[in-house]
């Protein structure tokens, strides 16, 4: 059944709100008194317009940030799960566990060595670049050699 607008314009300010500040505290109540409607109204309409309930949204935005903190910080992890909103370090890691699914150090490791690692490059790519003497053709070559002149550094002078 299709949500009024008006109360998913409501319901949009909220979630704005928490994505806005996902370190504060956000129950259901605070949410609903933003959005002008009953606590229970409001976690029915929220679940049903935006497909998680308020409290998992909240959780998920702040995993969100403290993710983007691990791959482009050196703060400690205990930091970091205090910067995003958790007052205890053991229950942000097994929720970032479970919604990430993995530890929040293993994904700082991960994306240190993903930054660290050489891209793959094809094998053609590398063929090539290995190639020597590639600023020139074969018949230039052959044309240098018959001249008996082998510098390309020359044959640049003259053109």
């Amino acid at each position: 059944m299709p949500q009024d607008p008006k109360l998913l314009r409501r319901l949009l300010r909220a979630r704005d709100r928490i994505d806005a500040a996902s370190h504060e505290d956000w129950p259901v109540r605070r949410l609903a008194e933003v959005s002008a409607v009953s606590p229970a109204h409001f976690a029915r309409a929220f679940r049903q317009a935006f497909g998680l309930p308020p409290h998992r949204y909240l959780l998920t935005r702040r995993i969100e940030r403290a993710a983007t903190l691990l791959r482009e910080t050196d703060l400690p992890v205990s930091d970091i799960a205090f910067r995003t909103g958790w007052s205890s370090l053991g229950t942000f890691g097994r929720v970032f566990r479970e919604i990430t699914g993995t530890h929040p150090g293993q994904l700082r490791l991960d994306a240190r060595a993903a930054v660290q690692a050489p891209a793959l490059v094809p094998a053609c790519v590398l063929g090539a670049a290995h190639r020597p003497d590639l600023d020139s053709a074969v018949s230039e070559k052959r044309r240098r050699r018959a001249a008996g002149t082998t510098s390309t550094v020359e044959s640049a002078d003259v053109m």
